[in-house]
This record gives structure tokens, sequence and C-alpha cells, in this order.
């Protein structure tokens, strides 16, 4: 279902969880978000912690999971863009459709010396760098054609070459000569997702993200980045309906139907040193989101539990049931890719299309 508005609410959370290495537990929670009918789950990642690698964690979860978008956070900064782009577009295959990469950049000198090729850079290079990953990456999902498999076992034709495209693009940082190894992903592109909250980023995810995350603590301030972001999109050449932004909240629903606290619930999250904080129950949660929703200041949620469990099977049976009831938020998925639960058309072939020569 569809707000009163006529412009779905979109629902995401994070299923983050500390020292956590076993697949079992990242497979629990992103079941749960599915059956809450979220849009997608986003696992983090950095170079600067120990952890699992959330690509290949999420890749062993969507064997497991039918409908719900996965999406790891990919640090393009130090990485190779052909090796990044192709382990996406492997997400989306063995999702059938359901990959997202929440793109992010690597600053720190620390970073920088895992990799010995180079020192740290400005985050406003990074950023200038991250779009062009974006950019190439969309280039090398294009350089097959979504027919270019031919598997022809009686003739022993794989491919039809001339629906294969070469790429040869050249970076600030990086040059890349393609095509891809991996045929054109199910969804053409998987889904670009950026936090848009620090100025560097946002002009990046104003001309490529499909996705932007904001941590704004109220409806005016994420308002007004959305329709900042939506002006830049236009500058860009884009359609401004093709971006979804998503205010990113850090949730605590420990207190159960209690009230939320003052500066939390109703009254809008309280800023921390780790983003918008709120603090209260899942009714209290539920009405700000659909007051939020209901300003047409957001497109959207993506949400992180301090406590993964707890809190996310409240998200679930509590906030986003009341949703539900509400009419505010899907009771089922009517599309199965990542792309078509955020509502954004499947990107036509830039070759297809033009008939350009390979």
């Amino acid at each position: 279902m569809t707000s009163s508005h006529g412009r779905g609410l979109h629902l995401a959370a994070a299923v983050d969880q500390r020292s956590a290495y076993d697949a079992g537990s990242y497979v629990e929670l992103a079941r749960l978000a599915e059956s809450g009918g979220l849009d997608f789950v986003t696992l983090d990642d950095t170079f600067a912690r120990p952890g699992p690698d959330a690509l290949a964690v999420l890749s062993r979860v969507a064997p497991v999971t039918n409908r719900i978008g996965l999406v790891p956070t990919v640090t393009v900064t130090h990485t190779e863009p052909f090796h990044v782009q192709a382990a996406v577009a492997t997400l989306d295959w063995v999702s059938r459709g359901r990959a997202g990469w929440r793109i992010d950049v690597s600053t720190t000198e620390g970073e920088a010396r895992l990799f010995g090729r180079r020192h740290a850079a400005p985050a406003d290079a990074l950023w200038q760098e991250a779009g062009e990953v974006a950019e190439v990456a969309a280039e090398l999902w294009d350089s097959w054609e979504d027919d270019a498999e031919i598997r022809d076992t009686a003739t022993g034709r794989f491919v039809d070459r001339d629906k294969l495209h070469h790429v040869d693009f050249r970076g600030s940082e990086f040059s890349v000569k393609g095509p891809s190894i991996v045929p054109r992903p199910p969804q053409g592109h998987p889904v670009r997702v950026v936090d848009a909250t620090e100025g560097q980023a946002r002009r990046t995810a104003a001309r490529y993200a499909d996705v932007a995350l904001v941590r704004a603590a109220s409806s005016a301030q994420a308002g007004a980045v959305r329709a900042e972001l939506r002006a830049s999109a236009e500058k860009f050449g884009r359609d401004p309906d093709t971006l979804r932004v998503l205010v990113s909240l850090v949730v605590d629903l420990g207190d159960g139907e209690h009230a939320a606290e003052p500066g939390h619930g109703g009254g809008g999250p309280r800023q921390t040193a780790h983003g918008p904080l709120y603090r209260g129950g899942p009714v209290d949660l539920a009405e700000l989101i659909a007051a939020w929703h209901g300003d047409r200041t957001v497109d959207g949620f993506h949400l992180t539990p301090v406590e993964p469990r707890r809190d996310l099977e409240r998200l679930v049976n509590g906030t986003v049931a009341l949703l539900q009831h509400r009419g505010l938020f899907r009771t089922f998925y009517p599309g199965s890719t990542l792309r078509e639960h955020l509502g954004l058309a499947r990107p036509a072939n830039r070759y297809a299309v033009t008939g350009g020569a390979s």
C-alpha cells in the first residue's frame, strides 16, 4: 500500500552486529526484516575496524531470503573499480535482482597504509573518485547487452560478441578497460546508495545515487536536504523523482511501549555524536515516521537498531505492523527486485538503445 499523498513509504534497516562472524545471525536478522516487508537491509563495512566482509556476508544471506534488498557498504577508495563492479554484479545475480551497494570512501592515512599504494586524500577528491567508480561500474554493467549470452552447446558459442561492448574509462586516479567479466546484472544497474549527510558526499549522491541517506534530527532539516538533493539532481540532468531520500536514525526501542523521552518521539530525535537517536517505544516511532512522511519531507527511513535482535523485532512487530494497519506501508512485496521495491525503473542499456559501436 502507499501513503495518503500517493508516494510510497520506504523502510530499511541495518543488520550490523558487533563481533558477529557467524552467518546464521545475519540470516536471522535479514529474514526478520523481510517478514516486515522492508525494502532492504544494510551491512556496514570499513577498513578501519575488524569484521567480516559485508558483501561476502550478504552474498551468503541472498540464497536464504526471497524478496528483501541486500545493500553492503563497499569502500571504493584503494580498491579496484573493475573488481568492485564484478562483485556487486555477482551479488545481484545470486540474489536474483536484490542487490544494492552503499558507496563509501576511506579518508585516513592508517587505512591508506593497509594498501601502501598512495596516501590519504581530501574528502572532496575521494568523493569525486567515488562518483567516477559509480560511472564506470554502470558502463561495465552495460558492456554486456541483456541478450548477449547464447549458451548454445551445439555450436559451442557462449556469447554474441556483437553484443559485448568495450569500455575505455579514464578517471582521476584509475583507468579501466572492459568489457566486464560478469554478464549484465538482473537489475541492469544494482541500486546505488550514498550517505549524503556530509557536504562532499552530497554532490556525488545528487549525481549518481538511487537512494540518498541523510542523518537529520528534525523533519524540517530532512526536508531541506531532500529539496537540495533533488534540485542538484535536476541540474545534473536527472529526473529528481528517480532519487529516494531516506532519513537515517539510530533507534533504541528498549523502553517498550513507554512514552518516548522528551526530545525523542513526537518531539523529534535527539542529536548525538553518532547521529540522531530515537529512544522510545514502537508506537511513538510509528507516529514519527507517519508524521515526517506525511509532511512530504522524506521518502522513508533507514533505521539502525541499538540492540539488533531486540530492536529489529520490536520495529517489525510493532512499528511496521502499525504502519501497515494504517495503510501507510506495504503488507507484501509487489515485485521481486530492489528497484521494484523502490519504485525505480530498470535502466536501459546505453549501447543497446543508441546502437553504439563496440
